[in-house]
């Protein structure tokens, strides 16, 4: 144990580090965090279209009329399905501020760059415009690959001093938008020169490269039981040696998880069946229930069947939180961390709750989710119906006893080692009480 400890802190902590500093990685994740509300509210209008109870369709149709869906589908068309167009900017604000340059100025001129690289289409009429397909789910790793060449271009242009100086009269702001010409007029070139050339390609568009050759490569890998499988295991062995896995596993596969997830909701929106058994909620909502480590079962345990004071207590504590998926208090209140027995249900039970929930949603036995990006704090069996109807809450409850027969022979054992603690401290409370008396 000491020497699979030492070797994590002297040769694994550092790269996580490092990882977990990446300026590339923190602004894609802030990219996320940024458009996490407009992710939210969109899923939210999502729902009412498609609310899962039985005859909601049909009141709805009464008191609104035939089309009521368009009224709750429109918030979410540019909501979810524009959404690489809230993450680019999120990607390219994290970075310009890094790089301490005027952010707006660099969201603006890489947004340009942005829709050069973008597939236009044409109606019969010669109308061009720009499919939403482009700009959602399937142009997020475009987005954020253009994002990063477009804030360096710019940067590297300004600390080269290659900019127009206005005078100290000249108001900040027209001053700012002068800085920023030389820049711009070098974003345009070389996002128009990468235009030109992929269009002498058989790919023919930047767009179609990335979506082939890498997107639709990693979507299938992440999407898989195998690609799941050892994101969930990479997590929480992190986890059981003190490093916050989920920050350092959701920056490097978040992007692939959240495209699965947008794919499901432009389909649940269309009215067609979802085509991803994996995606974001699969494993914040079904995977993680009750945080990190599926550890609702474990705080049950400890509130329902604990003998010992400590346990007891820590299940009083860690219900509240845990309801909300929330579960550090009981992750650092046995501790789980470094502790070898409690090490492997850590690991091993999130790996079992992630291969039955792909089986059952395999089978059919659970709908696929929905795709709506609910909070990861959602209680369990509120999250299950939202995603999956009431299979998904039915199978929530399933979960729990399933997460609690798995922890048990565990949490029994470090109850035991509690219990005589205590009393072995009670006895020599008695001890020291008959001695002086």
């Amino acid at each position: 144990m000491d020497t699979v400890t030492n070797f994590l802190e002297e040769k694994m902590q550092p790269i996580m580090y490092t990882l977990n500093n990446n300026r590339y990685l923190k602004a894609i994740q802030a990219g996320f965090f940024g458009a996490m509300p407009v992710m939210v509210i969109g899923s939210i209008f999502l729902l009412f279209s498609n609310f899962p109870v039985p005859g909601y369709p049909e009141l709805m149709a009464s008191i609104f009329g035939e089309n009521w869906a368009v009224f709750f589908t429109t918030p979410f068309r540019v909501s979810m399905n524009i959404l690489s167009i809230f993450i680019f900017l999120g990607v390219v604000k994290s970075l310009a501020d890094y790089y301490k340059v005027d952010s707006l100025g660099a969201q603006v001129l890489a947004l340009v760059g942005f829709l050069i690289l973008t597939p236009t289409i044409a109606n019969d009429e010669g109308v061009l415009g720009i499919s939403m397909t482009h700009l959602g789910s399937g142009g997020l790793f475009l987005a954020i690959l253009t994002a990063v060449i477009a804030v360096e271009i710019y940067r590297w242009v300004i600390q080269r001093g290659w900019t127009i100086e206005m005078p100290d009269s000249v108001p900040a702001a027209v001053s700012r938008s002068f800085t920023s010409l030389i820049p711009g007029v070098f974003i345009f070139i070389t996002f128009t020169v990468i235009h030109l050339l992929f269009s002498f390609t058989q790919f023919e568009t930047a767009y179609n490269f990335i979506y082939q050759i890498l997107q639709a490569p990693l979507n299938n890998i992440g999407g898989s039981l195998w690609g799941v499988s050892l994101a969930i295991f990479a997590e929480h062995f992190l986890w059981a040696f003190g490093i916050h896995g989920s920050s350092v596993v959701s920056a490097a596969v978040g992007p692939v998880f959240l495209s699965l997830t947008a794919e499901n909701a432009e389909a649940f929106a269309a009215g067609a069946t979802p085509p991803n058994i994996v995606t974001q909620q699969f494993l914040a909502i079904f995977v993680n229930i009750g945080g990190s480590g599926s550890t609702i079962g474990l705080v049950l345990l400890c509130l329902l069947f604990a003998r010992s004071r400590q346990m007891k207590l820590l299940g009083q504590l860690s219900i509240g939180p845990g309801i909300f998926m929330i579960n550090e208090p009981i992750i650092f209140g046995i501790p789980m961390v470094l502790n070898p027995v409690m090490m492997i249900p850590l690991i091993l039970v999130p790996l079992i709750m992630g291969v039955v929930t792909y089986f059952v949603m395999a089978i059919g036995l659970v709908p696929l989710t929905n795709g709506a990006n609910i909070p990861w704090t959602t209680p369990p069996i509120i999250g299950g119906f939202l995603l999956s109807g009431w299979q998904g809450a039915v199978y929530q409850v399933f979960q729990i006893f399933l997460s609690m027969a798995l922890y048990y022979p565990f949490f029994r054992i470090e109850d035991n080692k509690a219990t005589e603690v205590e009393a072995q401290e009670a006895d020599d409370v008695e001890h020291h009480a008959q001695e002086a008396t």
